[in-house]
């Protein structure tokens, strides 16, 4: 049985969470488990300057009020998680998954989902969350630190869901790219779909021999892919494609630059989810 995470905020991209897990859930059997973090900014004031001259008796009245404030404002946040996860939750049991729990937690996103994957096969997050709805080309904030600090496979759900008939996989050759096209071949869950490999490069013989290996093990897996070489940056021809072509899903390794190089040149991963329109798993 497979274990899901899913990652469940208040914004836009929670329902198309739900709606990613139950397509995993109709191919294989699975058990959710459902997780709201509240973090610190959901609970806290905004500070407030004292230094000015501010009676003792008024200081203190006010520091009172904050924490009353503070207080009210914990007990909402709790409540409004709780509802988030009961509709989700709820959403999940209409489309016929059963086993469903919930879990809502206060801290660090990042380091709550670190806590509760070791119990996960897969991870389900939306692209953006409640503050990133209306920034459009940019990733959610936490999103990028939740791929990056994972060690399991994760699914990073679109705006809205769609039916999943043909697969791209993004390709270079690499030792993790070549990870992603043996969890492709060995997965139930993208069992039956169109498969087309692509990699961004020059044509050569050294890189058609890479995508000709990549081809061999799929096809020993009941596969038949289309394979292309296209010239260009990764990030472009790859969502080019994905829109010309009409692909459903984006698969592709982690992120293989350092954290630190990529500060400077940015990374290849980050780019492709970001320019992307469809959801994109990536795998470890």
């Amino acid at each position: 049985m497979t274990r899901i995470l899913g990652l469940i905020d208040g914004s836009a991209y929670a329902q198309s969470v739900c709606d990613h897990i139950a397509w995993i859930a109709a191919k294989t059997d699975v058990t959710v488990e459902l997780l709201h973090v509240i973090g610190r900014r959901d609970l806290s004031s905004e500070p407030v300057n004292l230094s000015g001259n501010i009676g003792l008796g008024a200081r203190t009245a006010l520091l009172q009020e904050l924490a009353e404030l503070d207080a009210q404002k914990a007990k909402v946040a709790q409540a409004r998680g709780r509802l988030l996860l009961d509709e989700a939750k709820a959403r999940l049991q209409t489309a016929g998954v059963a086993n469903v729990e919930t879990r809502l937690r206060n801290g660090d996103l990042v380091d709550t989902v670190l806590e509760f994957e070791a119990n996960a096969d897969i991870i389900v997050i939306g692209k953006r969350g409640e503050g990133a709805d209306f920034a459009k080309g940019h990733l959610g904030s936490n999103l990028e630190r939740v791929v990056r600090s994972t060690q399991k496979a994760i699914v990073i759900a679109s705006r809205a869901f769609k039916p999943v008939a043909k697969l791209l996989i993004a390709y270079d050759g690499g030792s993790m790219a070549m990870k992603t096209v043996d969890h492709v071949s060995r997965s139930p869950i993208l069992d039956g779909l169109g498969v087309k490999v692509v990699m961004a490069g020059t044509d050569t013989s050294e890189n058609r021999k890479k995508l000709d290996d990549a081809a061999v093990i799929l096809k020993a897996a009941g596969y038949a892919p289309e394979t292309a070489l296209v010239q260009g940056s990764a990030d472009k021809v790859i969502s080019d494609m994905v829109e010309k072509e009409g692909f459903d899903l984006l698969a592709m390794g982690a992120y293989s630059h350092s954290r630190l190089r990529s500060l400077f040149i940015g990374s290849t991963t980050t780019e492709m989810i970001r320019s992307c329109k469809v959801p994109v798993v990536i795998f470890r």
